[in-house]
């Protein structure tokens, strides 16, 4: 990761589950027009809705800078199907996807696939193969496999896809599986797509911290969620990026935001309610120890039309928010080295070793 004085430049992402199909490219594109660098989508199951991985989906092909970032669950859905799903994703964005991992408790889930439910820290431990299956496969092609050779026929080098391997551990809580690979679409444009989970997942006995590359942090009120990032950053070192969460209402068109806001709409996250100015203070102040704010507007069109106008510009003028990276990759945005690939390096070491 990068240095204190390097941090000082921040991102922004912003949710978008307020967006139906019916308005997500206006949505996306208004959010990248603003100057955001992550959309992210909420898999909230509701009977007719595309989850957040086709929304991702549907927004990466008609955007150009802001990064497509979906949750997708580890615990009730196949491994093998999250990580070429997403890899997929990855090209049809150009190179700007990401990943948040969740671990669903939830029974309703369990039945709906037919398999036990899962509690506990059993969770930690499927969202932690299910994070290790897909980066094996994201890495089962070499970026140079595809070789397209006309003349011979062959459109791949078959030395250099490679097998996965995956079986899940001997203590593993959940029916025991195992990945044989390699994944059937070449490697993402990324590599490794950027891998993001809630801070209360990751950690010593949970999802390891060098499995992902930021963490999503929270606190019941914003004056603690400056605490919250310091003790994550002491707890999970410097090489994972911390991603402050804040529910957001503002005043706006002429509403004062007290009056917008719904108290019964509860999402356990740090909730800002007041001026555009204030929460612009608001986020300088948490761009200083955190790498990136993810935005949780309450109605999505009204606190854009804010965001975009008021807020955004300011915290540019200011020097805390980094403009829009041009023809750049999520990896670009979280400040990730180039991914090397695995079983490269080793068959690398393989072939200097017999020398």
């Amino acid at each position: 990761m990068s240095t204190s004085e390097e941090r000082k430049a921040g991102f922004l992402a912003i949710e978008l589950d307020g967006a139906g199909y019916e308005n997500l490219a206006a949505a996306v594109l208004a959010a990248e027009s603003a100057g955001f660098h992550a959309a992210t989508f909420k898999d909230t199951p509701e009977a007719g809705r595309a989850n957040a991985l086709q929304r991702a989906a549907f927004a990466g092909p008609v955007t150009r800078t802001i990064a497509v970032v979906p949750e997708v669950d580890t615990v009730y859905t196949e491994p093998f199907h999250v990580s070429t799903q997403l890899a997929s994703l990855d090209y049809v964005s150009g190179g700007r996807a990401g990943w948040i991992a969740t671990a669903a408790d939830s029974p309703e889930a369990a039945v709906a696939v037919g398999r036990s439910f899962v509690q506990g820290e059993a969770l930690a431990q499927e969202a932690a193969a299910s994070i290790e299956v897909s980066r094996r496969l994201w890495d089962s092609w070499e970026d140079d496999a595809v070789i397209r050779d006309v003349a011979t026929g062959r459109y791949i080098d078959v030395d250099k896809l490679h097998y996965a391997d995956f079986e899940t551990p001997a203590d593993f809580a959940g029916p025991a599986y195992s990945v044989k690979g390699p994944s059937i679409i070449p490697r993402p444009l990324q590599g490794q797509l950027p891998v993001l989970a809630t801070a209360s997942l990751v950690g010593e006995g949970l999802v390891p911290a060098e499995a992902v590359d930021a963490v999503l942090v929270s606190a019941p009120t914003p004056e603690l969620l400056a605490a919250e990032i310091r003790d994550v950053r002491a707890r999970l070192g410097s090489s994972v990026a911390i991603v402050a969460e804040l529910d957001v209402v503002l005043d706006a068109r002429g509403q004062a935001a007290e009056s917008r806001f719904v108290s019964d709409q509860e999402s356990g996250l740090a909730r800002f309610v007041g001026s555009a100015s204030a929460l612009t203070e608001l986020l300088d102040s948490l761009l200083q120890d955190a790498d990136g704010v993810r935005i949780h507007p309450a109605f999505l069109d009204v606190e854009l039309e804010e965001l975009s106008r008021l807020v955004l510009p300011e915290l540019r003028r200011r020097g805390v928010l980094r403009p829009p990276i041009q023809d750049g990759t999520f990896r670009d945005v979280l400040r990730l080295a180039p991914a090397e690939n695995r079983y490269t390096t080793t068959a690398a070491a393989t072939v200097a070793a017999g020398k």
